[in-house]
């Protein structure tokens, strides 16, 4: 038991780390109560964040670019987008339109040898557009970076629409990154992109977890269905933003947005399906706008309970038995989760082991909606989960990232450029 502990601790980022029974055991009860520091404001468009065991934080905004923020407080800008004013070095080809733009951020676990760090972002080097997973190298002063790499370039983006009837540019891009705690491989998020043939293809890069080693090949283990690129781990999403990883199993989890309703939180098995399949003439299905059957039949019609469960389900399990069930479904609102982490340390209390989501709250056609965090309780099986809702010591944002610090301390970052630091008492 010892070594396995003292293997986890070597594995993650993190403080602290016990395994679930242990936690039960030895954390004291009761639900914490937060105290809130405020450690950056007037950003813009904070999406991101990644740490360092000695607190040192990268951080992403979207339509600007990636940073660091030292111990000390004091903050260097790093890789500017296209057009960006103040940071050493820009790139001509990354831009930021609608939901696209620089986003997930990730730490090499090797990075005190190999200095690598990691980010998704929107390009314009492959016409229209793609997405890439790029790696680059931080100098050893923490102000600037080089020998950029970009090891994934294929990945959906939903150019500029001339009739599509949803959204903007850049819809459902997913584009979180986070590497797994024990097996060392990096999990890309990606979004349908509004393109009912993408999540259920098996060479289309969006509707997908995809994971990678440091060079972009497709990890061991991956169990792609015949046929699919090797890199995709799962499939048959629409836009999940949030990947996390359960304490003790190292279980991955998605936090997923929904259509108008069922925003998802999911286990994710090797090789699995997410059953999402939007194409017209699916399951019964007549012809829908543009070909995209995301929001049919009639999804933006009003959000009755009953009405609800009529409507083409996020997780599609009579089309496809075997999908992945989700473990919670929101109540089958969808209120635009965007990330997830899981609590660890026995400051925790009864939260300890848990998952935290957050919501961006967005509200559409009478859903109630909500800036928020939850803690789920999942069981065991990753089947079913309870929920808890965080009363928060600050005021309520778009909140876009969640992350535990080495401290054991909650980062949140919100869409109005304010990171918070949380600590339970």
């Amino acid at each position: 038991m010892i070594r396995r502990i003292r293997f986890a601790l070597r594995c993650t980022l993190l403080a602290s780390f016990v395994l679930p029974g242990l936690a039960a055991a030895q954390s004291p009860s009761g639900t914490p109560v937060l105290t809130s520091t405020t450690v950056m404001s007037g950003r813009d468009l904070t999406w991101d964040m990644a740490f360092l065991p000695d607190g040192t934080m990268f951080f992403t905004e979207k339509c600007r670019g990636l940073s660091v923020r030292l111990p000390s407080g004091t903050v260097n800008a790093l890789l500017g987008m296209k057009d960006s004013k103040g940071y050493p070095d820009t790139a001509s080809d990354l831009f930021c339109s609608g939901q696209a733009g620089m986003s997930g951020v990730a730490i090499d676990p090797d990075f005190a040898s190999n200095r690598f760090i990691y980010v998704f972002s929107a390009s314009s080097m492959t016409a229209p557009g793609t997405n890439r997973v790029l790696r680059l190298t931080v100098s050893s002063d923490l102000t600037k970076v080089s020998n950029r790499q970009d090891i994934v370039t294929d990945i959906a983006y939903k150019p500029k629409p001339s009739n599509h009837p949803f959204g903007d540019a850049g819809a459902h891009n997913g584009g979180r990154l986070r590497f797994g705690p024990a097996d060392g491989f990096l999990y890309v998020t990606t979004g349908d992109t509004h393109n009912g043939e993408v999540p259920q293809s098996p060479t289309r890069m969006g509707g997908k977890v995809l994971r990678i080693d440091r060079d972009g090949k497709a990890a061991p283990g991956n169990n792609a269905p015949q046929g699919f690129d090797a890199r995709v781990f799962t499939y048959g999403h629409r836009n999940p933003q949030g990947i996390c990883f359960r304490p003790g199993t190292n279980q991955p989890y998605t936090a997923e947005n929904g259509p108008w309703h069922s925003d998802e939180v999911t286990a994710l098995t090797a090789g699995g399906n997410g059953g999402w399949d939007p194409r017209p003439n699916v399951a019964g299905r007549g012809d829908c706008p543009d070909g995209y059957c995301g929001y049919s039949p009639n999804q933006m019609g009003a959000m009755d309970p009953k009405e609800r469960s009529a409507f083409m389900p996020m997780t599609d399990t009579k089309t496809y038995p075997n999908a992945m069930k989700p473990a919670w479904n929101n109540d089958m609102l969808s209120q635009g989760m965007s990330s997830c982490t899981f609590l660890n340390g026995q400051q925790w209390k009864d939260w300890n082991g848990r998952m935290v989501v957050t919501f961006m709250g967005i509200g559409i056609h009478g859903t109630p909606v909500g800036n928020r965090l939850d803690v789920l309780n999942i069981t065991p099986d990753g089947a079913s989960a309870t929920r808890t809702t965080v009363s928060l010591p600050m005021p309520a944002g778009r909140f876009r990232s969640v992350v535990q610090a080495p401290d054991g301390s909650m980062y949140v970052a919100t869409d109005q450029g304010d990171i918070y630091q949380l600590k339970p008492n």
